[in-house]
């Protein structure tokens, strides 16, 4: 009988021991509250490691709604805004400079990359809309011996307008333009702009058999987002079409543009495992195409993938004791989809278990 009365003794006292160690482990654990900031936290990171400045900071600020008191946060977000400060600026620096030249179109693109990092920005606001003329383009197909300086005669009269043409296209002065490839000719402030049809041919082109169509005219905002979009700068493919958008709503070629941009953005982040991201930009397709392509299948992927990440991420959090952390996890999980069976079931039994603590430590 003594003997058995040590070996309960013994298991009472490990049994205390593990309970404290538990009880301490959660005593050290952040909040729910903490853990949910944490998400947006690592949210920013990434979206600044990628560029994003101004989503990374947006994310930072819903951190620091959820957890007021993120001194870390606060920091890393004050330090986000001034790398957006000192970019905007630069851009406004290099649009105005474009504007010297008489480059309207590339001074637009500049001042709108300034406005999508601080959409606050007054000056470059109002350089767009005071200083920056609406500039005509039109579309030359390059044919075999065309060259940025035959052309800046051929559309100008001026061969050393060909630096307008090269920043328009994004070109080098002296780069080799390929057959076939589709060029835009931007109007210049103060020079007669030749059009097809009003100009003498250009002196290396042989003469055509049938006569030449006059090329259609491109809004400077949808050439700029369809250039965006070729280079899989998504974000600021969608900041082109939804200027044009805010100014002509019904346009064709925007809203198709736009369907276009969201879909290929959202498939992009669903490959790059940024579920969350793909799902709020497939869903922004949804509102105004509900059945783009298999946009439906790809958020019903996105969806499933991101919940399970959650759901996995609470089973970890758990295993290491970090209770509210699983709490957290899960709760976002069946946010998404509440159907989530085990998601449920693990969900009441980690909130029992960290109410029988707290009981405990009181």
């Amino acid at each position: 009988m003594r003997r058995l009365g040590l070996v309960l003794a013994l298991a009472f006292a490990a049994g205390a021991c593990a309970t404290a160690d538990v009880e301490t482990q959660a005593q050290r654990s952040p909040s729910s509250r903490q853990a949910l900031a944490a998400q947006y936290d690592q949210r920013a990171q990434a979206l600044e490691q990628a560029g994003q400045l101004r989503e990374a900071l947006e994310a930072r600020q819903v951190a620091l709604t959820i957890d007021p008191g993120d001194t870390a946060g606060q920091a890393a977000a004050a330090t986000l805004q001034t790398k957006i400060e000192v970019q905007a600026a630069a851009r406004l620096k290099e649009g105005r400079a474009a504007l010297q030249r008489g480059a309207h179109v590339v001074a637009r693109r500049h001042f709108l990359a300034a406005l999508a990092l601080d959409p606050g920005n007054r000056a470059a606001f109002e350089a767009l809309r005071d200083q920056t003329l609406q500039v005509d383009l039109l579309s030359h197909t390059v044919r075999a011996g065309d060259t940025l300086a035959g052309l800046a005669f051929q559309y100008y009269g001026n061969r050393a307008l060909s630096e307008v043409i090269a920043e328009t296209n994004r070109l080098q002065l002296n780069a080799r333009l390929a057959a076939g490839s589709v060029l835009r000719i931007p109007e210049v402030p103060g020079v007669t702009l030749n059009r097809p049809g009003s100009m003498p041919p250009a002196p290396l082109a042989p003469p055509a058999p049938t006569p030449r169509e006059e090329p259609a005219e491109v809004n400077p905002l949808l050439a700029e987002a369809r250039e965006a979009m070729d280079q899989r700068d998504y974000a600021q493919a969608l900041v082109d079409v939804d200027q044009l958008l805010a100014s002509a709503p019904r346009n064709a070629e925007a809203l198709a543009l736009k369907k276009q941009v969201l879909y290929s953005h959202g498939k992009a982040q669903l490959e790059q495992r940024k579920y969350r991201d793909s799902l709020a930009t497939l869903g922004q397709l949804a509102k105004i195409a509900p059945n783009y392509e298999d946009s439906t299948t790809l958020m019903r992927q996105t969806r499933t993938r991101l919940v399970e990440q959650h759901y996995g991420n609470g089973i970890r959090f758990y295993r290491e004791e970090k209770l509210p952390e699983a709490i957290a996890e899960w709760e976002v999980g069946l946010e998404i989809d509440p159907q989530h069976a085990n998601a449920r079931k693990n969900l009441d039994q980690a909130v029992r278990l960290l109410k029988q603590l707290d009981e405990r430590r009181k």
